[in-house]
């Protein structure tokens, strides 16, 4: 059936194409052509910040990878096939994409209906081919540049119950897994001005950052907090804090909203790792994040300070779920600890991680600049970090691959290109 005069273009149009976010493309074509587009499109200016890999196989090899693996920000699929057979390898699809995971169709059929059924079951954009450089570059950027889009990063604020608990190092290691596990773009906001930890954490020395992009509040673009930006791996980017005493860090309920604002517009994932303060600016940033997640040690006045933020918490966000609640250094020796589940139910808090005390564990992690997922990938405690980097993204587990009959053939393959 081909499209009616009136209804919307299935085409892409001939708008300036703009530049694409942080994000992590993944594309299936069936068709030489659709791919070379892709390739080209990926090494364009305004895909410059974007990771990019194009396969073959179309949808079938979509459902089939993303069985064992988790979804990227964006899965672009071609399909050949009838409306019929597009429609059905998309349920499959559905079935195994990740929450926050955008589809792009490109079919061989221009059929108003089928870009109906499309949309109605979440695909974000149907395309028909062929298409070219441009048609790719102004269909993604229109996916998140739209006035009616969402936006496109989610920030997790984390918080200490009370200083000296954890609540940095559980931030940094939580959004590097994040990035790790994932292959999703992390920025770190270290807010913590004069006594933030990040860079140390990371190993980073950084000239410039969080200071710089609170003092030029006008200035703030996504340009602008690029250059703001260290690079701690191919995912992770670092807004560090100066961590200097040469001045008074004073600042206003709205100030930090500008760059929090910039940085969820252009990256998957912002975490914000907040001082323990109470300030108007540090309740404002955690009543406007997507996820709170509290970190506290079991003692007694970790357990009064957790109770006081939930319940503020759950009074300004009364819409939004409640904060997650982590514990960390347990059991510490020889200091008297209250049980975890008595400490949650006082909370009225599921409990969403528990981290062990292991002084030389972490010590050796500090002292090296590594995450613990670095240090000892399968250690228990870097899993509890891969576990509750899955909790607090909404993915609440990390599929396990699938038997294929392929799958003794890959091993080889893979080997050899190995060695």
């Amino acid at each position: 059936m081909t499209r009616n005069v009136n209804e919307r273009p299935i085409h892409a149009d001939a708008t300036e194409p703009k530049s694409i976010p942080r994000i992590a493309i993944q594309a299936f074509c069936e068709t030489p052509e659709v791919a070379a587009a892709l390739e080209a499109a990926s090494q364009d200016r305004r895909m410059s910040r974007t990771h990019v890999k194009v396969l073959m196989g179309g949808l079938p090899a979509a459902v089939e990878f993303y069985g064992s693996a988790p979804t990227p920000n964006l899965v672009v699929v071609e399909s050949k096939g009838r409306s019929d057979e597009i429609l059905g390898h998309l349920d499959g699809l559905a079935e195994v994409c990740d929450p926050g995971t955008k589809v792009l169709v490109i079919g061989h059929v221009n059929d108003v209906l089928l870009y109906r059924e499309l949309i109605r079951r979440g695909v974000s954009e149907y395309v028909v081919a062929p298409l070219d450089l441009f048609d790719v570059l102004r269909t993604i950027g229109d996916l998140y540049h739209s006035p009616d889009s969402a936006v496109l990063g989610r920030s997790i604020a984390f918080i200490g119950a009370k200083g000296g608990c954890g609540s940095s190092t559980v931030a940094h290691n939580v959004a590097w897994s994040i990035a790790k596990t994932f292959d999703n773009d992390v920025l770190i906001a270290d807010l913590d001005l004069a006594w933030g930890t990040a860079g140390l954490d990371f190993n980073q020395d950084p000239t410039q950052g969080a200071l710089d992009a609170l003092l030029s509040p006008e200035r703030i673009d996504e340009v602008f907090l690029d250059r703001l930006l260290t690079k701690c791996s191919d995912h992770l980017s670092l807004l560090a804090a100066p961590a200097l005493l040469d001045r008074i860090y004073d600042f206003d309920e709205l100030s930090f909203d500008p760059t929090i604002e910039v940085a969820r517009g252009n990256v998957p994932v912002v975490v914000i790792d907040l001082p323990h303060q109470w300030t108007g600016w540090v309740r404002r940033q955690l009543r406007e994040a997507d996820e709170v997640v509290i970190v506290a040690s079991p003692d007694l006045a970790n357990l009064r300070n957790a109770k006081n933020l939930a319940d503020v918490l759950r009074a300004a966000r009364p819409n939004d779920a409640p904060p997650r609640l982590v514990f960390d250094q347990v059991g510490m020796p020889k200091r008297p600890e209250i049980k975890l589940e008595e400490f949650a139910k006082a909370l009225d808090l599921p409990i969403a991680a528990s981290i062990p005390f292991d002084a030389k564990l972490f010590g050796d992690a500090a002292n090296k600049g590594l995450m613990i997922g670095e240090l000892d990938a399968k250690h228990p405690v870097a899993e509890a970090f891969r576990a509750l980097s899955g909790v607090v993204t909404g993915r609440t587990e990390i599929r396990r691959a699938k038997k294929s009959p392929f799958a003794p053939l890959l091993e080889k393959l893979r080997a050899r290109k190995a060695s």
